[in-house]
Parts: C-alpha cells; sequence; structure tokens
C-alpha cells in the first residue's frame, strides 16, 4: 500500500505495523549492521509512483527500511514523505540488468541503481533477512 508518511497519525501508523510490523529494536539493529538502506537512485517506477516523483525537479531517490515482517520503501515528493508498505509474503526482489535492482509489490514497482558495494551488501541483507522470517509455505510442510 502507497501512504503519505509525512506526519505522525495513528491510525497510518497502526496500519503500517500490522502490515510489517513495529520497527526492530535498537539492540537488533547493532546486531544486524544496520535496518537501512544507502541512498538508492530511482531509474524506473509503476505509473502511481511516477506521478509522485516527477512533482519536483529534485532527482528521484529512496531508501528502504527493514522492518521484522517486510520493508517500508520512503520517498519524497516536493513536501511529502510517501512510503510503500511491503508485507514479505508480497515481495518480489529481482536482478535484472547489470546494477539494477527491481522491487515489485503488486502493481507497484520501484526500479533502483546498484552501482556500489553497499547497496548490493544491503540488498543480500534483506533477502536473508526474508528468508529467516517469510511464513512457511505448505509444500514445504
Amino acid at each position: 500500500m502507497l501512504l503519505n508518511v509525512s506526519y505522525n497519525d495513528k491510525t497510518i501508523t497502526k496500519k503500517i505495523d500490522d502490515a510489517v510490523g513495529k520497527p526492530i529494536p535498537i539492540k537488533e539493529r547493532f546486531a544486524m549492521g544496520g535496518i537501512g538502506s544507502p541512498k538508492l537512485f530511482v531509474t524506473e517506477a509503476s505509473l502511481d509512483i511516477y506521478n509522485l516523483l516527477v512533482l519536483d525537479n529534485s532527482t528521484n531517490s529512496c531508501n528502504i527500511e527493514i522492518r521484522p515482517n517486510g520493508i517500508i520503501v520512503r520517498f519524497r515528493a516536493r513536501l511529502e514523505t510517501y512510503g510503500l508498505i511491503i508485507p514479505y509474503y508480497k515481495l518480489n526482489v529481482y536482478k535484472g540488468d547489470i546494477g539494477i535492482y527491481s522491487i515489485y509489490m503488486d502493481h507497484y514497482f520501484i526500479k533502483v541503481k546498484s552501482d556500489t558495494k553497499a547497496i548490493q551488501r544491503f540488498f543480500r541483507k534483506l533477502m536473508d533477512h526474508r528468508a529467516d522470517n517469510l511464513p512457511t509455505n505448505l509444500e514445504d510442510l
């Protein structure tokens, strides 16, 4: 779901916490080596997200926060901050072209540049965390 997360609204916070869990405690953040991504430059996005990104003339960038049951992709448009809340069971990550990661959920997608080792390490950490916290499938039983 795509939400405006600029303001501290209890109903939006509750929706986010229900979908992807509460923020990871600080002790676990240090153990994981951080839960936030470096600055990611957006190369392509779905129509809903693209319409928000073209509102201003700044470079299109986003960041990703890891939560216990999903991720939040945050980006800015004008003076507002938007978040794409993605539970792990809906998250699809593809490494397509050289140096580009694609993040998909339902009809939303964002493609980001992966031109540094730090970004590649973050996506490896994200995929490992997802594998550990994804619910078990019926085929696995």
